[in-house]
């Protein structure tokens, strides 16, 4: 009976002996796992770096991208160029006749998209190179002769003409220019005629851009 007592206490000596010298935990296999992410998470990094890298050498060219879509909006919004406006803003009347020519300045603006004509000064300035329709019309009577012209940066180009109607006389032209940036569009009363305007804006003038060059 002692000898199987001792037997058993040997065994369960060996037993416990052997789970201390081999653990359920595998320490060498969790350091390899952890050796191996810290390799995966020093690539990340690396990769990360790069992208940061790219990312400033992106910048400028990120930036020109951007002063080039403004330009273009710029640009865009200076295509859109038309305007339309009567002689007179309120009122009935003539203007004229005067001993030399006038520039006539059409108060009454119906629309002036871009801005480009003034109506303190009666001038068109074109803000984009291009070519441009313009037509201007006028109305005269009495006996008087009525006579209108449009110039180009002071240059004739076309006129409108009535010889001293009895009754009315009326008269329109129109004309395709080239304009640079710049160039100026405007009509003139000849010397001793004069036109009649009125809230039905017989006396006008407007044109717009037909497509930039």
């Amino acid at each position: 009976m002692v000898v199987l007592q001792m037997v058993l206490l040997l065994c369960a000596g060996s037993s416990l002996a052997k789970d201390f010298c081999s653990p359920n935990v595998n320490i060498y296999a969790e350091l390899e796992k952890l050796n191996d992410m810290d390799k995966r998470i020093q690539k990340l990094e690396e990769k990360l770096a790069k992208v940061l890298s790219e990312n400033e050498a992106l910048k400028p060219l990120l930036q020109d991208s951007q002063n080039k879509l403004k330009s273009l909006q710029k640009e865009n919004e200076a295509k859109k160029v038309a305007f339309s406006a009567g002689l007179l803003e309120s009122g009935t009347g003539h203007t004229g006749p005067f001993n030399s020519v006038i520039t006539l300045v059409y108060k009454k603006v119906f629309s002036n998209i871009g801005g480009a004509y003034d109506s303190n000064t009666g001038v068109f300035t074109a803000p984009v190179k291009g070519a441009y329709y313009f037509k201007f019309y006028g109305h005269g009577h009495g006996g008087t002769t009525m006579a209108v012209s449009l110039l180009k940066n002071g240059k004739t180009q076309c006129s409108v003409f009535a010889w001293k109607p009895t009754s009315n006389g009326n008269g329109s032209n129109g004309v395709v220019l080239t304009l640079e940036i710049g160039d100026q569009i405007s009509t003139q009363l000849w010397a001793n005629t004069w036109v009649y305007d009125d809230p039905a804006s017989y006396t006008s003038f407007g044109g717009f851009l037909i497509f930039p060059l």
